[in-house]
């Protein structure tokens, strides 16, 4: 289905780490500091290579401020706030990039859970669940206080430090380990949540609660604006 939503191009997180370091005035007024930045390693993958040709993040940071992103699904729209003063500054960095690049775009959400202890939507994976991610890595920023409510959008992993493209967003809730970096949280577009879960999960091998939306989730197009 096409879609009939126009997508700008803002790129937010690259004008918070812009300086005036050259700039002058008349009147002398001296320069603005510099906004804060955090350092972030990102390590290639040559066994899990791009799904997508696209460039790792510059290995500095905004640490600052807020961004909106919006995902244009088959269900509606989802507008999430990644903070890039939280936890997880270079997960924010990270994801920011891939959206820039298009690497979300016309993709699938392959997994859908929905049990006492987990239910979230899964997306970022390019192939199928936890396959075909932006070809490197990066660590992941916890410090053990994580909590994963409703409306959470956090980073997914397949283990300690292989955080990629993979994220989730929490439709219910997650009793899960504080082992997922948070980036933020949906502010508006719950309703599409909640109208995935009620069209129902394809029964996984293991759980009937936990395997594809019954009806395939769609991200048409994804973009960034600033306050």
């Amino acid at each position: 289905m096409k879609s009939r939503w126009t997508v700008p191009a803002i790129a937010c997180a690259a004008a918070l780490v812009t300086t005036m370091a050259g700039a002058t005035t008349a009147d002398a007024t001296p320069a603005r500091p510099a906004p804060p930045t955090v350092s972030c390693e990102f390590t290639p993958t040559p066994e899990n290579p791009a799904a997508k040709p696209v460039r790792a993040p510059r290995p500095k940071a905004p640490a600052r401020g807020t961004t909106d992103v919006t995902l244009l699904t088959n269900y509606g729209p989802v507008t999430i706030e990644l903070d890039h003063a939280g936890h997880a500054p270079c997960a924010v960095h990270n994801m920011i990039s891939l959206i820039h690049q298009r690497f979300y775009n016309h993709t699938q959400c392959f997994r859908l859970t929905n049990s006492a202890r987990l239910g979230v939507l899964q997306c970022g994976d390019l192939y199928s669940v936890e396959k075909g991610g932006p070809g490197y890595k990066f660590a992941d920023e916890v410090d053990g206080t994580e909590k994963y409510p409703r409306g959470t959008v956090a980073m997914g992993n397949q283990g300690p430090g292989t955080n990629g493209s993979q994220f989730f967003v929490v439709h219910s809730f997650a009793n899960i380990a504080p082992n997922y970096s948070v980036m933020g949280k949906v502010t508006r577009g719950m309703w599409v949540l909640d109208r995935i879960v009620r069209a129902g999960i394809v029964p996984g091998e293991t759980d009937p609660l936990d395997g594809a939306p019954a009806k395939p989730v769609r991200i048409e197009y994804v973009f960034t604006s600033c306050r």
